[in-house]
């Protein structure tokens, strides 16, 4: 699913129009990255985690000319499926 699919139902969902969708999903979106940006979790319940996590810097082969090389250390946003999800998905 797209981003236009997704605005589309949850604009059908809220009985909202498809802007005021899009203004929503840009706040969260927004929040999320301003609060994982400042190393907090975020727990939505019934959803799941997102949490920031720190790569430590690593050494990589290049395969074709087999040089050696540093990747320097760097943050990514990890996200764990919390229980209640899970279990509606197996259904």
């Amino acid at each position: 699913m797209d981003n236009r699919k997704l605005i589309d139902q949850l604009s059908e969902r809220l009985g909202r129009n498809k802007t005021d969708v899009r203004k929503l999903m840009d706040a969260f979106v927004g929040v999320v990255s301003t609060r994982c940006g400042e190393l907090d979790t975020i727990a939505i319940p019934g959803f799941g985690n997102f949490e920031p996590k720190k790569r430590t810097e690593r050494i990589v082969v290049n395969p074709a000319t087999g040089k050696r090389m540093l990747v320097p250390p760097k943050m990514t946003l990890g996200f764990k499926v919390s229980n209640v999800l899970k279990g509606k998905l197996k259904k």
